[in-house]
């Protein structure tokens, strides 16, 4: 009874944290979850290559699911536990929803060692791992917006204060990632500070609703660049040839979409700046099993 899945990790068109209205795109970085049922009744979990790392939204993740769904697949969740692993190439604490990308590789993986893979309407299943990172202390949001992006893959417009998936689209874009040393935990962010930014953030919701993601992602990075005190250089730096770029989440990584051509330009000004410069695109399809 072991079960494996895949989830994209996403970047910010709209953070959810003035207004509770975001909106994000899956891009092509992976976290992988293997879950292996045990009869001891304990969850625990381990993160590949970071033994001292928090489990905490992993294990409630399993733990949701196995409530969820173990009765209707004759497991007594009382007896049952789950043995969990992750391993990504997402950075954590960077602003590429990280915790979404694992809590979604959890709850599927999860399911599929019940072999229910499909007892769980996809947005549901995404609402579970939602509602364990509330639990867990690692979101302000719920950021529903973020983890919708990375469990059905292309762009995702929601309301994070129901968990209503209000807009998706598929968007094709080549994705530039500049990701400074520092980290950025998205529960510290000061969401009094975000507070004061809400009309650009409407008026970037407004934008996504109409398609216009690019423009929706430049209006909501300068706008928390300011709230949340992060350098709006790299912004600048990626002017005017890129589609659209933003701050990530609440950091510190920055996000450029458009062409590959017009993302050149960006990757050699960022190339010059501490930290780490990721070439990538979106992605289509979002978090699978097997």
């Amino acid at each position: 009874m072991e079960g494996r899945a895949v989830a994209p990790a996403a970047g910010t068109v709209v953070n959810a944290l003035a207004t509770g209205q975001g909106s994000a795109f899956a891009i092509d970085l992976e976290t992988t979850a293997t879950v292996e049922l045990t009869t001891d009744g304990a969850v625990v979990g381990t993160i590949a290559g970071a033994p001292d790392a928090d489990t905490t939204l992993i294990e409630r993740c399993a733990r949701r699911a196995l409530d969820a769904v173990g009765p209707r697949a004759g497991v007594d969740p009382a007896e049952y536990g789950a043995r969990i692993r992750t391993e990504s190439d997402v950075p954590i604490a960077a602003g590429l929803k990280s915790s979404s990308a694992a809590a979604n590789a959890t709850v599927l993986a999860t399911l599929d060692a019940l072999d229910r893979d499909d007892a769980v309407d996809p947005l549901d299943a995404c609402r579970l791992g939602v509602d364990a990172a509330r639990d867990a202390g690692v979101t302000v949001t719920g950021a529903f917006d973020d983890a919708s992006a990375s469990m059905l893959g292309g762009v995702t417009v929601t309301d994070n204060a129901t968990d209503d998936l209000r807009q998706r689209a598929v968007v094709e874009w080549e994705v530039l990632v500049y990701t400074p040393p520092e980290r950025a935990f998205s529960a510290d962010a000061d969401a009094d500070a975000c507070a004061r930014v809400a009309p650009m953030a409407d008026l970037a919701v407004e934008l996504a609703l109409d398609g216009r993601y690019g423009e929706a992602m430049t209006v909501n990075g300068f706008a928390y660049c300011a709230a949340l005190g992060f350098d709006p250089g790299p912004l600048l730096e990626a002017l005017p040839a890129a589609s659209g770029v933003s701050l990530s989440g609440t950091g510190p990584s920055v996000v450029a979409v458009g062409t590959s051509e017009a993302l050149d330009a960006a990757a050699e000004e960022w190339c010059q700046r501490p930290g780490t410069v990721r070439r990538t695109r979106t992605r289509t399809e979002g978090a699978t099993t097997g």
